[in-house]
């Protein structure tokens, strides 16, 4: 139990170096190839920040771990939700700008309703599961999502994306380096959690939601506190809703893609609280004076997210 717990350490240290490394070194190669600072952005650094979910998700959906692969997704949009969402309110109120409150707020909620019809098959009415089809056509949305944020930059100045000068040496490297830490650590992570969840006696569902769900968002955690530390809460509270959005509408197809996935409709409760929780969001930013989340709303955050994993747990028991 020791070493495998110390294992899935190792591979969630390997999956956030990785994409790190991966992110600099691919965003050093396009600033050498003039792309500019909004693309490498959208596509990049927003991959960047999902790589570890996307990784761990492709290891465990060739492995055939149908409950892993949808408890990461939902699991990590949770927890991006409630506890990083939650922290970083508390460390500064967070300010929503018009667009996004009316915008990729909503557009979140929307997709978590979308997967939930599909994930329950109500337009087909046959047995629950989310197929190759389904797949193509979040992919297309996620396209049209993309486009729909490439416009709204186009109005706005993005900001400059620092990256220092690298030798073509360095880029290799680095890119290397990052696809062998996010292969290495999400291979760790699946493997290990399985063994962990057989010798506790769990469910792979509940390791998922709360144990690798928690491990993988990382990266969003530290960019969305350290960007309440500095005040920035387009960056805090976007980076969440974005890669809610990116969980949903690319890594669940790519998963999909990989091998269709048998949905167990458990999930159900967990898509719906992360519905609910979204609402919240957005009933918190409309009824103050001021448009944000403050930092009682925060706590309410934090404290249902830890009522509703004293729940989980309480069911396994």
């Amino acid at each position: 139990m020791f070493l495998s717990i110390s294992l899935v350490i190792l591979g969630f240290v390997g999956l956030i170096y990785g994409a790190n490394w991966l992110v600099n070194g691919a965003s050093s190669l396009a600033k050498k190839n003039n792309i500019s600072d909004l693309v490498i952005g959208l596509t990049i650094v927003a991959f960047g920040t999902s790589a570890p979910e996307l990784v761990v998700n492709s290891v465990a959906s060739l492995d055939g771990f149908t409950d892993i692969v949808l408890g990461n997704i939902i699991g990590s949009n949770n927890f991006n939700l409630f506890i990083i969402l939650g922290i970083a309110s508390l460390v500064y109120p967070i300010a929503v700008q018009n667009s996004t409150a009316k915008g990729e707020i909503p557009i979140s909620l929307l997709v978590a309703l979308v997967v939930f019809a599909f994930a329950n098959d109500f337009f087909t009415g046959s047995n629950s599961s989310i197929s190759r089809i389904d797949a193509v056509f979040l992919l297309m949305l996620f396209g049209g999502f993309l486009y729909y944020i490439f416009r709204q930059l186009k109005t706005q100045r993005p900001e400059e994306i620092d990256v220092s000068p690298k030798s073509n040496g360095q880029i290799t490297l680095l890119i290397i380096l990052g696809f062998a830490g996010l292969i290495i650590g999400g291979k760790l992570v699946v493997d290990n959690a399985v063994s962990i969840a057989t010798d506790l006696g769990v469910s792979q569902k509940i390791i998922a939601l709360t144990i690798i769900a928690a491990g993988t968002s990382l990266p969003e955690l530290v960019t969305s506190v350290v960007a309440a530390m500095k005040k920035n809460s387009d960056i805090a509270i976007g980076n969440v809703v974005g890669s809610n959005i990116f969980n949903l509408l690319l890594v669940l197809p790519i998963s999909a893609l990989i091998n269709p996935i048998q949905y167990n409709t458990n999930f159900n409760q967990d898509l719906l609280i992360l519905s609910g929780g979204t609402i919240f969001v957005v009933i918190a930013i409309f009824t103050g004076k001021s448009r944000n989340i403050s930092r009682i709303q925060g706590s309410i955050l934090l404290v249902s997210y830890l009522l509703y994993t004293v729940y989980l747990v309480s069911k396994e028991l």
